[in-house]
């Protein structure tokens, strides 16, 4: 049974930094296969970041150059670190992985593993 545990989040200030932390029990993902999406209150669940085939990140336009996504690959665990913090970047962070490469990297409308969220508010 694989699940998706991520923590990190909490409450902070316009500015502050928070890491997510993302870990896979039960099943070691493709670094291409995972991805940290969000969703904030009346809006639709969007992709914040992931690994491209390539190793390279792909980040959504609002948060490159403050968000970086990482993988510890000795410890199996996707992290999101979030500089510079925006009330816009409020919401419930959750970590996907596609369920076999054809669902890789994951998408927002795709045959994903979630894991449960985390709550980030920023104020």
């Amino acid at each position: 049974h694989v699940q998706l545990v991520e923590s990190g989040g909490g409450s902070v200030q316009a500015g502050g930094s928070l890491k997510l932390s993302c870990v896979p029990n039960g099943y070691t993902f493709s670094t291409y296969c995972m991805a940290w999406f969000r969703q904030a209150p009346g809006r639709e669940r969007e992709a914040v970041a992931h690994f491209g085939s390539d190793g390279s990140p792909t980040y959504e336009a609002s948060v490159k150059g403050r968000f970086t996504l990482s993988r510890d690959n000795d410890k199996n665990i996707l992290y999101l670190q979030m500089n510079s913090l925006k009330p816009d970047d409020s919401g419930v962070y959750y970590c996907a992985a596609g369920i076999n490469s054809y669902f890789c990297p994951p998408r927002k409308d795709g045959s994903n593993y979630w894991g449960q969220g985390t709550q980030v508010t920023v104020s």
